[in-house]
């Protein structure tokens, strides 16, 4: 019992003093999956790595792939759990219940798994699993709890090694081949036999789960009893840490290619051992791991370590060139500030001042609280041997960790010596400036600058008594000082640059710069304004601005400032003075720093401390610059999809493959098996056949074309880890065909109905012109007849207007005639009344009278008359002689007269009668006619 408790005791002393460590080392960055990220079950039992670099994981649910950006889960071929994996010649062997096997990636990209108990009818045990699986020349073994299974590649050739007793762990150290039998010890294969190598009852008793090799040592792990040398008589190896090893419950471990063992434990994490025996680092869940109980640990090609947890899977970026101090107890703060001073590291957070000395005997030690320094603390600055540190309740000065207050200004931002008098600081407030002076060996509040009371976060030298001072959301100010640093004489707005968010002011390599989201400026002290600096402005766009942050390192000669994606270190070249950009590809989100109050400092050679809301990193420059990209881009499937998305299919990955036109929508997917926690991979891609330019840099990983036309492409995409590490290029080629329309059958349709088309469309045309032409003609013809008969017509009208003319003539001829007659016959009629009236008898009166008698009723004037008139109406005694046969020449006589619409009176002298006896001639007529008395004589005769 009293041993039990001693033992309970060692392990909770031992636990207490690692979580010690681990919250105060400095541990190197942790990735860690949960299954909701890998999409599978908790437990993940074996890890191993292709030629890739894609990492393989035996899960409870079966194959796990990680190819640095996803998951892909291959379900387990007989759904058991799968218990071990290895990678060998292009293979991914695994082993579960009653089945091993092999994975093959196929065209597709999609790993496909094939049995090695089926293909060689091997007969298992009915409860065995596979658990370990390691490879010797051409051989691969398989090692259940019963046996060792020995196949080799090549030959197929298969054996069999049984034990009773059962097998607890397979090993292979350098070119042999161990294991260990539980009550029996530790036995090697050799030529197809098994031979004892110890019997030794330390490892009778214990469980052996690996075997390691130091300074030509064997060394034996246990499973409980820590780590023993292989010899006749063992002993526990570990020097100081020995006991502490041995309490630990270790389920896997491994020795890296370093040197150094990495143990994994059922209850207490991971930890990392050197080959002394000394404890490096111990990583639990009080840093990133999911749990603390490592069911295998495997290191990747480049120095990752990976571990399969009870529940999870976390990446240990062993080679990191960053370091992390996590303070996940909140202690600490958001750190504002850091500075070495005295072999302390001094913190200055939102919580207050905290410190830790640096030298190895203390190195763990948590960090302390400067006693009285709660509160913001905004800069530390070491000057004349002294640390002085502005503070939100003033400016204090720290002594041997000791807290004193020089200045009770509110808020003190910063510190800047004064050019010239090395007794007097010029620090800007929250309300302006004002002075620091030492004075009989101590530093006090001299004044306060009068003049000017904006917060002064940023301040410049331009000269002795000039400065610059920047505030982010007035702008830049230019200040004359008086030569007593008393007051100010001038303010001047600065107007070459505008205000911006997070913006700031630094002196780098003997220049003002000034820095927005708009670019980075430099001031020119002659002309008094700031001008764009078109190289540094290339570190940051709009789009990629994060801070404005300027910080000066190295004597004011090396410049850091900030981007969405990156952390820019800018210094002169080692070989010319031209200045070069190392960018550190650590995201924004990643950095978990305030904004606008990002902090670097120069923890020791090439390694910079930056502050973040929960602790802080240490990066190695040097190893940033030096670091190289070694793992291969590849692109990981092509996905086709129609234009309706109702099928999707996946393209092998072999180039020239060509698609159906219906397939015209490609998705692609790609990733470099990097897995850096804190560095971003950033991927560029083209389309050759599309796009002939790169695009942006961009972190996804995917991208999809839509609607591409026939032809021929090639996807090229490339990939990169900050801007200097660029990856290889990869490329698929494929060829969109031409859709059934456009294809070479329907093109000879096409061809063939063109001919026709055109045959066709010229005989409608030579149809169509003759029809027009014809048209043409007859539409000639009928004018030609239209102006015929339009000639015609004007002729019978000039033939008519003749005709009128003339009948109008011979009406006139008729009428003058007629008048004349009229008058002719007038006047003989009163010549012959007057002649009648005179009462003679005289034989020549009578024979005047006779003569006129005569002459009125001479037929001369009648045909005359009558020959006028029928030139003038010539059808008129046809027309009236037709109707009347049986009228008399006296009645056509009267007839003509009345056509010629005559009165009575006009027709008697014609006549040479009374007018009453023309009414009488007219009644006769009219009865000659058969004219009834309603019926107008002369009308009727108008009419014939």
């Amino acid at each position: 019992m009293h041993s039990l408790i001693n033992r309970l005791f060692l392990i909770f002393s031992f636990a207490a003093g690692l979580s010690f460590i681990a919250f105060s080392a400095v541990l190197p960055p942790v990735i860690s999956f949960s299954p909701e990220d890998y999409l599978a079950d908790n437990q993940n039992w074996s890890i191993t790595q292709s030629e890739s670099d894609h990492i393989f994981i035996a899960n409870n649910k079966g194959l796990l792939e990680f190819n640095g950006d996803s998951w892909i889960l291959y379900p387990s071929p007989n759904e058991s759990i799968i218990r071990s994996v290895y990678y060998s010649n292009g293979l991914v062997y695994s082993g579960c219940y009653r089945d091993f096997g092999y994975w093959k990636r196929d065209e597709f990209g999609q790993m496909q798994y094939s049995s090695l108990i089926e293909k060689l009818n091997i007969e298992t045990g009915d409860n065995e699993e596979f658990w370990t699986i390691v490879s010797y020349a051409d051989w691969m073994l398989f090692q259940s709890l019963d046996a060792i299974y020995l196949y080799n590649s090549l030959t197929r050739d298969l054996r069999k090694l049984e034990f009773e007793e059962g097998i607890t762990k397979l090993i292979r150290l350098g070119n042999e081949v161990l294991f260990s039998i539980p009550r029996k010890g530790i036995f090697r294969i050799s030529d197809g036999s098994v031979h004892l190598v110890s019997d030794h009852p330390v490892f009778r008793e214990n469980l052996v789960n690996n075997l390691y090799k130091i300074d030509g040592q064997i060394l034996v792990q246990t499973n409980t009893a820590g780590i023993l040398t292989l010899e006749e008589n063992p002993l526990k190896w570990g020097g100081t840490n020995a006991n502490f090893l041995s309490e630990l419950a270790v389920y896997n471990s491994i020795q890296t290619r370093s040197g150094n063992l990495l143990l994994g434990t059922i209850s207490d994490g991971l930890l990392k051992v050197d080959n002394s025996g000394e404890i490096i680092y111990h990583i639990t869940m009080d840093h990133s791991l999911p749990n603390n109980t490592v069911l295998s640990v495997f290191e990747d090609r480049i120095g990752n370590i990976w571990l399969g947890l009870d529940n999870g899977i976390s990446c240990v970026n062993l080679n990191s060139a960053v370091r992390i101090f996590y303070d996940r107890s909140g202690k600490l703060g958001t750190v504002y500030a850091s500075v070495i001073f005295e072999d302390k590291l001094y913190l200055g957070t939102n919580q207050g001042l905290f410190y830790k000395t640096l030298n190895a005997e203390t190195a763990d030690r948590t960090f302390d609280l400067v006693e009285g320094s709660v509160g913001q603390v905004w800069d530390l600055f070491v000057y004349d041997e002294k640390l002085f540190c502005g503070h939100n309740d003033g400016t204090f000065l720290v002594e041997n960790s000791r807290w004193t207050q020089i200045s009770d200004i509110p808020g003190t931002w910063c510190f800047k010596p004064v050019e010239g008098n090395a007794d007097i600081l010029l620090q800007g407030n929250y309300k302006g400036l004002s002075i620091l002076e030492k004075s009989g060996g101590s530093w006090r509040l001299r004044n306060v600058l009068s003049g000017f009371n904006i917060s002064s976060r940023y301040i410049e030298f331009i000269d002795k008594t000039s400065i610059l001072v920047a505030h982010e959301y007035k702008g830049v100010y230019r200040i004359k000082l008086d030569e007593s640093y008393l007051k100010v004489e001038d303010v001047e707005k600065v107007t070459s640059v505008d205000r911006g968010l997070y913006s700031s002011i630094a002196t780098f390599m003997g220049d003002i710069l000034y820095s927005s989201h708009k670019g980075i400026w430099r001031y020119d002290k002659g002309r008094g304004e700031f001008f764009r600096d078109e190289f540094l402005s290339e570190l940051y766009t709009p789009s990629t601005y994060s801070s404005g942050k300027l910080i000066s390192t190295g004597n004011k000669t090396q410049l850091w400032a900030f981007s969405k994606g990156s952390i820019h270190f800018i210094a002169p070249g080692k070989i010319t003075d031209e200045l070069a950009v190392t960018s550190i590809p650590i995201h924004y989100s990643l950095r978990n720093a305030m904004v606008g109050y990002e902090n670097i400092l120069e923890y020791d050679q090439n390694r910079y401390l930056f502050g973040s809301s929960q602790g802080y990193f240490l990066i190695d420059l040097g190893e940033v610059m030096n670091r190289q990209l070694q793992a291969r881009l590849t692109i990981n499937r092509v996905l086709a999809r129609s234009l309706n998305q109702e099928e999707d299919k996946i393209l092998s990955l072999s180039d020239g493959f060509s698609l159906k036109n219906r397939y015209n929508h490609l998705e692609f997917s790609f990733s470099v098996p990097e897995f850096e926690k804190y560095f971003t991979t950033e991927y560029q891609y083209k389309l050759v056949g599309l796009m002939d330019i790169w695009s942006p840099w961009q972190a996804e990983n995917r991208v999809v074309f839509n609607n591409l036309d026939f032809g021929n492409y090639e996807f090229q995409v490339r990939g990169r880890v900050g801007k200097n590490n660029s990856s290889n290029l990869a490329t698929f080629s494929f060829k969109i065909e031409r859709p059934f329309y456009l294809s070479n059958l329907m093109i000879l349709l096409y061809f063939c109905g063109t001919i026709a088309l055109m045959v066709f469309v010229h005989s409608a045309y030579r149809a169509y012109y003759k029809g027009q032409r014809e048209k043409l003609e007859d539409r000639a013809r009928r004018e030609l007849d239209y102006q015929e008969s339009e000639n015609k017509r004007r002729l019978m009208l000039l033939n008519n207007e003749k005709l009128r003319q003339d009948i109008e003539s011979k009406n006139r001829e008729l009428a003058i005639s007629t008048m004349s007659l009229i008058k002719k016959n007038k006047v003989l009629n009163g010549i012959k009344t007057e002649l009648n009236k005179l009462k003679s008898d005289s034989k020549d009166l009578k024979k005047v009278i006779n003569l006129i008698n005569k002459n009125l009723k001479s037929s001369d004037d009648w045909d005359f008359f009558e020959r006028a008139f029928n030139n003038a109406d010539k059808e008129f005694f046809r027309k009236i002689k037709a109707k009347h046969p049986g009228l008399t020449t006296d009645d056509l006589r009267l007839c003509a007269y009345l056509r010629l619409n005559l009165s009575s009176k006009e027709i008697a002298p014609l006549l040479g009668i009374s007018p009453k006896s023309v009414e009488i001639k007219r009644y006769r007529l009219r009865k000659k006619m058969d004219l009834t008395s309603e019926v107008n004589l002369t009308e009727y005769i108008l009419e014939v």
